[in-house]
């Protein structure tokens, strides 16, 4: 079997039962320490990404070739299994979505998602009927590649201020799940009944759940009573290092003060890891 393949096996099986983290690595040192710490699978963060080249998270900023080219970095420094944020597969039509999945695939991914945001704030989600037939034509790419990495769905209402984000979630998710997605996702769900609620509707299908600053009180295990399969993320990781980031040179530009430098990760700790040949 290739490592790809391997990858695969082992992403599809954490999917079939319990409950495991899928954490955001933003570049190859923060992929490696999380396998250090013996996580089973990882995720590339958009977000986590962009800022790191000093880009704003949206597809019209960061262009498909250098999303490509971190997503095989990350894939290249880490054996765990690897998703990848794909956001709108940085296309509109099928067509694009199809071309680029097939793309991202030949990164040697494990894993892969496809949202339903446009990105267009006078109309934030792709109409239900696109919505679906781009969810099609990244199942047909996988298909056709002939490597069957997990197809991911993503419905984006609560993020872009939907109405009613249960409502649109549970349709388009349903619907996700009857083209083919393997696994449902609705980032900004915060409230147990309503992640009960979308567990039970695709059922048996496993959901995502995205834990970012505004549900940070959720655990594992709470989450894993609620049905949920996976919990990921996104840029929160990236975030909380940028935070610390920041308040230590604010602090030195502001006081002339060092003494945030006592909470650095030890330095042979980090050298010790990456000098492994």
């Amino acid at each position: 079997m290739t490592n790809q393949s391997v990858a695969i096996e082992k992403f599809r099986a954490l999917h079939e039962s319990g409950c495991f983290v899928l954490p955001n690595p933003w570049d190859a040192g923060t992929a490696v320490y999380l396998q250090h710490l013996g996580f089973d699978a990882v995720a590339t963060t958009s977000a986590g990404f962009a800022f790191s080249r000093a880009l704003p998270d949206a597809v019209s900023a960061v262009p498909v070739d250098l999303v490509l080219a971190h997503v095989r970095e990350i894939v290249e420094a880490t054996t765990l299994p690897v998703n990848a944020d794909f956001q709108n597969c940085y296309a509109d039509d099928p067509e694009g979505v199809g071309a680029n999945v097939a793309r991202c695939i030949a990164t040697g991914v494990a894993g892969l998602s496809v949202e339903d945001a446009t990105g267009d704030d006078s109309s934030p989600l792709y109409d239900f009927d696109l919505a679906l037939d781009r969810v099609k034509a990244a199942r047909s790419a996988i298909d056709a590649s002939g490597i069957p990495v997990l197809l991911t769905a993503r419905c984006e209402a609560w993020l872009v201020g939907d109405p009613d984000p249960l409502r649109t979630s549970l349709k388009r998710l349903i619907a996700f799940a009857g083209a083919g997605a393997e696994c449902l996702y609705a980032p900004g769900v915060t409230k147990p009944d309503e992640i009960a609620a979308i567990v039970k509707a695709v059922a048996p299908k496993p959901v995502n759940v995205l834990v970012s600053t505004n549900n940070c009180d959720f655990t594992v295990s709470q989450l894993a009573d609620l049905g949920v399969r996976r919990v990921s993320v996104g840029a929160a990781l990236a975030r909380v290092a940028w935070g610390a980031f920041i308040g230590s040179a604010r602090d030195i530009k502001e006081t002339g003060s060092f003494k945030t430098f006592a909470d650095a990760a030890p330095f042979n700790e980090l050298n010790d890891l990456f000098d492994q040949g």
